[in-house]
């Protein structure tokens, strides 16, 4: 199965594609999709967009996980994590790819097997069961495996 990891921002979407197979991990990449900080949020909202809908036909998912929103203490930057969001979860459903959401709670419970987990636990972890050399950067990447990892423990489909 392919999974397609998402970590929602609007300056930085994190990606991370995986196939699992028999409880196999293999990587097939990550990245980011970056917007620039002087775009109006529209623009930047269409590039993520664009951005989804490319890695979408590129790699051709079967499941994606993306990370549920928190409360942000930063209200706008809550509000234009969600915008964001919504266009990731539109460019999924429009191609009838089943979601899971997942807390970060869960990923890192998930992954460690604690819930209040250090970051570079996380990113041990994603490391580990990829079989990879060094820790993905950036960091929005290494989230989006660890979602897309959590994921195929989880198969939590919303």
């Amino acid at each position: 199965m392919r999974i397609l990891g998402i970590d929602p921002g609007t300056a930085i979407v994190g990606y991370g594609v995986i196939d699992v197979e028999n409880h196999r991990y293999t990587i097939v990449d990550y990245g980011c999709i970056r917007t620039a900080a002087h775009m109006y949020l529209p623009e930047r909202l269409d590039r993520i967009y664009q951005g989804m809908n490319m890695l979408i036909k590129k790699y051709q998912p079967q499941e994606m996980a993306v990370e549920e929103l928190f409360f942000n203490t930063n209200a706008t930057t809550a509000i234009s994590v969600g915008q964001a969001r919504g266009v990731i979860l539109l460019a999924a459903q429009q191609q009838d790819i089943p979601i899971g959401e997942y807390t970060p709670l869960q990923v890192k419970q998930a992954l460690v097997g604690y819930g209040r987990a250090e970051k570079k636990q996380v990113q041990y972890m994603v490391k580990t069961f990829l079989n990879m050399m060094e820790t993905p950067k950036p960091d929005d990447a290494a989230d989006a495996l660890a979602l897309a990892i959590c994921h195929s423990h989880s198969r939590k489909i919303g």
